[in-house]
C-alpha cells in the first residue's frame, strides 16, 4: 500500500499550483494533508467518490488544520490526543484494522521560541498518546513534525543550532519518541543520505540551491519494519514550501 503525506501550506492555494496533477499521478491509498488552512465549508473537492474525505479544521480561520483522503475505509476515526479538544486541528487517528495511522501537524516553537515550552509539553503528551496506541496495534505516524532531528537533516546546521526546529530540546523529544519504539522510516532505508530535505524557506533561490530541512516524516512502530518497502521524498513536486513524502509498505494483517 502507498501512503503519502504533504504539508500543503494552504490547501486552496496548493490546488491552484498543481496539487491534483500530483495526487492523480501518485495514486495513494491514503493521502494525508497538514496545514490545510481552511474550514470544511470553504472547500468542495471532487475526487469521484473513490476517496473518503476526513477534515479536521482549526477553530481559528486560515490556520493549521489536517485532513486525510483515503481509499481504504477506516474502522474508526478520532481527532486530537485523547481528551485534548485539539482546537488547532492537529491530529487525526485512523484505525485501518491491522494498524493505526496518525496524521499530525506538530506545533511550531515560533522564531522567537515563545511557544517552545508549549511545544515541549505537547511533545510529551503526543509521545504518551502514541505509546498507548502502540499497546493495542502497530502505529504509522506521518506529517510535519517541525524538527530536523540530526545534523544531516538540514543544510546549514551550524548556523541554525538553537533556532526553532533545531533546538536541543526539540531534537531530544524526537530522540525520546524514537527510543519509545518507533522507526524513522526514511533513515531506516537511507541512514547516511545527505541533501534530502522536505522544507525550504521561501527566500529567493533557497529551494533552487536545495538549502533545506527534513522536518516531514513517516514513523512506524518498530515491529512494522518487516512490512516496510520504501520511504521516499518527492522533492521535485512544487505547490508548497514543503514537498510530499511517500511510504510504501505491505498492509499489516487485521
Amino acid at each position: 500500500m502507498r501512503l503519502v503525506s504533504w504539508n500543503v501550506n494552504g490547501f486552496r492555494a496548493c490546488l491552484k499550483k498543481g496539487f491534483m496533477d500530483y495526487f492523480n499521478r501518485v495514486d495513494a491509498d491514503v493521502f494525508c494533508l497538514q496545514e490545510t488552512k481552511l474550514q470544511q465549508d470553504q472547500i468542495q473537492l471532487d475526487l469521484g467518490g473513490e476517496y473518503e474525505q476526513i477534515w479536521h479544521c482549526a477553530e481559528k480561520k486560515g490556520y493549521s488544520g489536517t485532513a486525510v483522503l483515503t481509499k481504504i475505509k477506516p474502522l474508526d476515526v478520532r481527532f486530537g490526543l485523547g481528551d485534548d479538544p485539539d482546537e488547532e486541528g492537529r491530529v487525526i487517528t485512523l484505525d485501518f484494522g491491522g494498524f493505526q495511522l496518525v496524521n499530525v501537524y506538530t506545533p511550531n516553537a515560533r522564531r522567537d521560541l515563545s511557544r517552545l515550552a508549549y511545544r515541549l509539553e505537547w511533545e510529551d503528551r503526543f509521545r504518551t498518546y502514541l505509546q498507548q496506541l502502540d499497546t493495542r496495534k502497530p502505529v504509522v505516524v506521518c506529517g510535519d513534525l517541525n524538527v530536523a532531528h540530526r545534523e544531516i537533516d538540514l543544510k546549514n546546521w551550524k548556523s541554525n543550532r538553537g533556532n526553532s526546529g533545531f533546538t536541543d530540546e526539540e531534537r531530544e523529544k524526537m530522540t525520546r519518541l524514537l527510543e519509545a519504539g518507533f522507526i524513522d522510516t526514511f533513515r531506516h532505508f537511507y541512514p547516511d543520505r545527505e541533501d534530502a530535505y522536505t522544507w525550504w524557506s521561501q527566500m529567493p533561490k533557497v529551494r533552487e540551491r536545495n538549502v533545506g530541512w527534513r522536518i516531514d516524516y513517516f514513523l512506524a512502530s518498530a515491529r512494522l519494519a518487516p512490512s516496510l518497502i520504501d520511504s521516499r521524498i518527492d522533492s521535485d513536486v512544487m505547490g508548497s514550501d514543503h514537498c510530499p513524502i511517500v511510504l510504501e509498505m505491505e498492509k499489516p494483517g487485521d
